[in-house]
Formats: structure tokens, C-alpha cells, sequence
């Protein structure tokens, strides 16, 4: 199993998914972690050129949804195609659905240390917190 966690140093996972610069790709086989790969991630930054069309959630008021969101999100999700989650402390309801209709996974954890984010949602022990999302 692979699971990406947002980061920007390797070590913690990074407070909101869009502006982190890397993903680390954590594989884990007989509850162990068997190798890591660090992988560059879209992200803000790379956007800023680009026309700003998004639409706020009528419910919730949650930003990143739209053609624009959708097409950008979809972008930051190209490198983390074979994992079968992203690990985040924050992130927008608009990337947060856009990786679910990818059959991507998206946990919001509290826990910054990925190893140890890793290896909770590899026992099913991770607490996805929804209500950091935004």
C-alpha cells in the first residue's frame, strides 16, 4: 500500500495541502515501511498565472470548487495516482472531494509526524478530521 502525506521538509506533514511543495510517497507492506520517495506537488504557487474561477460552496462557503479548482486539483493529484491516500493537517473541501472522485483517500490528521501518520492509517487508526476543513 502507498499513502502521499503533503509535505515540505520530508519529515511533518504541512498545514494546508495546497501550498505544500512535495508529497511523501510512504509504502507499507506487513505493517512495516518499506520504502519512501519523495515526489514534487503542484501548488499554489505554480497557479498564480492562472485565471482565478471558483466557486464558493453554497452550504458551507468552502472554497475550490468550479472548472478551475477541479482542473487544479486534479493537476496536484497526477504524481500520487497509485496511492491509496493523501495525508494533510488542512485542506479545502474542493480538493478534499476532487481526490475522493479520484479514488484517492483524503485524511485531515492532527498528527504532523508522517511515520507515525503512516502507520495509523495503515492499522485503521487514523482519526480523519473533517472539521479542520475549510
Amino acid at each position: 500500500m502507498k499513502i502521499a502525506a503533503i509535505t515540505d521538509n520530508g519529515k511533518t506533514i504541512s498545514q494546508h495541502f495546497g501550498r505544500a511543495s512535495h508529497y511523501m510517497v510512504v509504502t507499507i507492506a506487513d505493517g512495516k515501511i518499506t520504502n519512501r520517495e519523495m515526489r514534487e506537488k503542484m501548488g499554489h504557487a505554480q497557479f498564480q498565472g492562472e485565471l482565478h474561477e471558483e466557486h464558493h460552496h453554497e452550504e458551507g462557503g468552502q472554497h475550490g470548487y468550479g472548472a478551475a479548482a477541479d482542473h487544479k486539483h486534479g493537476r496536484m493529484a497526477e504524481t500520487i495516482t497509485d496511492c491509496e491516500a493523501v495525508l494533510c493537517r488542512g485542506m479545502g473541501m474542493g480538493a478534499y472531494e476532487n481526490m475522493k472522485s479520484r479514488n484517492i483517500r483524503p485524511v485531515v490528521t492532527d498528527i504532523a509526524d508522517i511515520d507515525e501518520a503512516v502507520l495509523a492509517y495503515a492499522n485503521g487508526q487514523l482519526v480523519d478530521h473533517i472539521e479542520k476543513l475549510h
